[in-house]
């Protein structure tokens, strides 16, 4: 693990967003933790409570529920450049209700709450970066809930590949069908037909 390619990557991702001078850069970097996980490994588990945010450095992870009749729903992907939480136990300081687990290798960056909350009165820019994270959070849990209610399977898969080119390759074709709340055979047609749609 390359730390000072990570932290290059993840300052250049506050960035993209808002403005950080080089002493704020190096109060942010001052407050990181490193995790390494193993393909398999948890992230977080279920009844644990979420402390930190955690930032994507390399390969990618998910993050499911477990229904009463014991199947897992996935409700979230994620890969480079991501951000992956329970967002609820984070926000309740309750128990977490999903696992996240490292669908391939990983490294991750993460910071905890109290940390966080430090830096938003360090650094009017990092209060401003989350303010907008929430915000662009909330306005996708939104469309995903609308999407899942009142859209057809063939255009929530069209939607799901334009707005994340790269991300099906990255991971088996049971958790994109779970994200979707589809079959894999129904995944399966899906895909030849939007194949067949676009050639």
């Amino acid at each position: 693990m390359d730390t000072d390619i990570i932290i290059s990557q993840l300052t250049e991702h506050f960035q993209e967003i808002v403005p950080l001078k080089e002493e704020e850069i190096a109060l942010v970097i001052q407050k990181l933790e490193f995790i390494q996980l193993k393909k398999k490994e948890y992230l977080l588990r279920e009844g644990q409570i979420s402390r930190h945010m955690r930032f994507i450095a390399q390969g990618s992870l998910y993050a499911y529920h477990i229904d009463e009749k014991g199947k897992e729903n996935i409700t979230q992907l994620g890969i480079e450049n991501w951000w992956i939480n329970d967002l609820y136990s984070y926000l309740s300081e309750l128990p977490s209700r999903m696992f996240i687990q490292a669908n391939e290798e990983a490294t991750i960056v993460q910071i905890s709450k109290t940390n966080l909350e430090l830096l938003y009165r360090e650094i009017p820019a990092i209060s401003e970066f989350w303010r907008l994270k929430m915000q662009s959070a909330y306005v996708t849990l939104q469309e995903r809930t609308f999407e899942h209610s009142r859209v057809d399977a063939y255009t929530k898969y069209r939607n799901f590949v334009t707005s994340y080119r790269n991300i099906e390759q990255r991971f088996p074709q049971y958790m994109i069908a779970s994200y979707l709340g589809i079959t894999v055979e129904y995944l399966s047609y899906l895909r030849k037909k939007h194949l067949s749609d676009v050639s």
